[in-house]
């Protein structure tokens, strides 16, 4: 019998169609330039060419095509990285919302429709926010800095704990059964 993570491992080699090949190829050099260029040593490189340059200037007695070299050179890599850059995010930012998805999926009192919060639009976001803004306002007054509520039910248990609240303030307003 196959383990779930056979399973899932064969689906997603099945689901890769040959032509999706070289974005795997890209995927993987995308993130080893990203770690790369993100260390001291290409720190330090790029600050050693640039004092270099710095240093020639004199030699070419400050050229257009001296000033060019450097301006070239810095727009090309530019450009290229910002590609680089953009899809090493976007595969860190589908981790991150798969994990939390996943966090989300698991807790039962945690409200399933935010599992894809992040394919809504800016308007559905803006009217979610409003909710979350009403959930820390009913935390708020709560003055319980452990309480948590899902979307869905915030209203709800805000109303049980209110009437319960005062319920205990109130005896002489409890109704008998």
């Amino acid at each position: 019998m196959q383990s779930t993570t056979d399973v899932l491992k064969k689906e997603i080699n099945t689901e890769i169609p040959k032509k999706k090949r070289f974005s795997t190829k890209f995927q993987s050099i995308a993130s080893a330039i990203t770690k790369a260029t993100g260390s001291a040593t290409a720190f330090v490189i790029a600050f050693t060419v640039i004092l270099i340059w710095a240093v020639t200037g004199p030699v070419f007695n400050y050229s257009d095509t001296w000033q060019l070299v450097i301006n070239t050179s810095t727009t090309i890599i530019t450009f290229l990285m910002v590609f680089v850059i953009q899809q090493s995010q976007n595969k860190d930012s589908m981790a991150v919302q798969l994990k939390l998805n996943e966090l989300i999926a698991s807790n039962e009192r945690a409200s399933n429709r935010l599992v894809v919060v992040e394919d809504l639009t800016q308007e559905e976001l803006e009217v979610l926010k409003k909710f979350y803004i009403r959930l820390s306002a009913l935390a708020k007054s709560e003055n319980d800095l452990h309480s948590s509520h899902s979307v869905d039910e915030a209203g709800d248990i805000h109303l049980q704990k209110s009437h319960s609240r005062h319920s205990r303030m109130h005896p002489e307003n409890k109704q008998q059964p």
